[in-house]
């Protein structure tokens, strides 16, 4: 079961999140996840974190890569690439750049993430770093500073190799870290199309012509890997990504990724509980100035329930009371459990202020009082 960290690692806060039953519903697809970004809750997952190949979904590392350094003013999308006799020999999906001409870095970009050229891979990695294998390396390094746990990259088109390597969970971070923190380039993926010297090719992604909402992501295929695609859809305040991988064909690749992501939208309600800062609730403290601590959410505190199930949602929170002073302002001091059926998500909550203890001769009058009448 797919504990998914990285959104609780953005928000700077650890919530125990849950999976839905697999069997709430099933996919054809070797591996497949579907999370909800809006509350980082998994409402599908099969193998997600089992070794698969990325074929041409590795592309949206090679592009980050390159998000990355454009953020850090290191690389800029006017900036021109020689193109070299091995990328333009390579084979596979093409942007038919040509040998020993310099191509801009915003049209190698829409190369790799129109046309998923291959050849535009390599001129990007080769112009970034010198050489692809030199890129691959900090392919790796920015896959472990976003918090990758099972994924290895080779090359920086997807080019089958059995040490070229990765996991749903993996792309599925890729994902949510470009959005998340490159959202204006992150706009690439959502053309449906591209021209470079002439020749016009599509958007492979299918529910960019298909579901509403689609912005972006990736398609793959390899022989190994078979059918593959990373997608993200927005519906107002909620946005679900979806990876799917080792599917026998196009068709079922299209038809598999619209079922899951009108399933994640239509089945599932987000329900706002607190809002960043609310007290929730007012619980005793022991020996304090003041008789009471008010408990508070760093962040929003929302959940995606399934809509069958809104009347059985129930909200605990799970504090042993008094809270022994001094209490500073941010202290972890309790649990919000929020439960429907048979499953229980639990988030965080915090001293909203700061607590001093009594001085030496209120707490031993307190102390007498508390065993006398249990209350201090």
């Amino acid at each position: 079961m797919l504990n998914y960290t990285l959104r609780s690692l953005i928000l700077s806060i650890s919530i125990l999140f849950f999976a839905f039953n697999s069997n709430a519903i099933e996919s054809i697809a070797k591996t497949a996840l579907l999370i909800d970004l809006s509350t980082g809750e998994v409402l599908l997952d099969k193998n997600s974190d089992e070794k698969t190949y990325p074929s041409s979904m590795t592309k949206m590392m090679t592009a980050l890569v390159a998000f990355e350094k454009i953020k850090n003013g290191t690389l800029s999308l006017d900036q021109e690439f020689l193109v070299s006799k091995k990328a333009w020999k390579m084979g596979g999906s093409k942007m038919f750049i040509e040998v020993d001409k310099r191509v801009k870095v915003y049209d190698l970009l829409l190369g790799i993430i129109v046309q998923s050229g291959n050849d535009a891979s390599i001129a990007l990695a080769e112009g970034i770093s010198g050489s692809e294998e030199i890129f691959a390396i900090e392919m790796n390094n920015l896959s472990k500073k976003i918090g990758l746990t099972g994924t290895n990259f080779t090359n920086s088109s997807g080019w089958p190799d059995d040490n070229h390597y990765t996991t749903a969970e993996d792309l599925a971070k890729i994902a949510q870290y470009t959005i998340e923190n490159h959202y204006e380039l992150y706009q690439m993926y959502k053309l449906s199309d591209f021209t470079y010297s002439g020749i016009k090719q599509d958007n492979r992604n299918p529910l960019l012509y298909t579901f509403e909402g689609s912005d972006g992501f990736k398609t793959g295929y390899t022989e190994a890997a078979g059918y593959g695609l990373v997608g993200s859809a927005e519906r107002g305040d909620r946005r679900l990504i979806i990876v799917l991988n080792g599917l026998d064909s196009s068709k079922s690749r299209a038809q598999e990724s619209l079922r899951l992501m009108d399933w994640g939208f239509n089945n599932f309600q987000l329900v706002d509980f607190f809002k960043k800062n609310e007290v929730i609730q007012e619980v005793d403290t022991w020996l304090g100035k003041d008789d009471k601590v008010d408990l508070v959410a760093l962040n929003d505190i929302s959940v995606s329930i399934p809509k069958a199930q809104l009347s059985s949602a129930k909200v605990n929170v799970i504090v042993e009371e008094p809270i022994a002073t001094p209490i500073q302002k941010g202290d972890l001091i309790a649990k919000l459990q929020i439960s429907f059926a048979d499953k229980n998500t639990e988030f965080p909550l915090f001293s909203g202020e700061d607590i001093e203890q009594k001085n030496f001769f209120s707490r031993i009058f307190s102390a007498i009082y508390y065993i006398i009448l249990g209350s201090n």
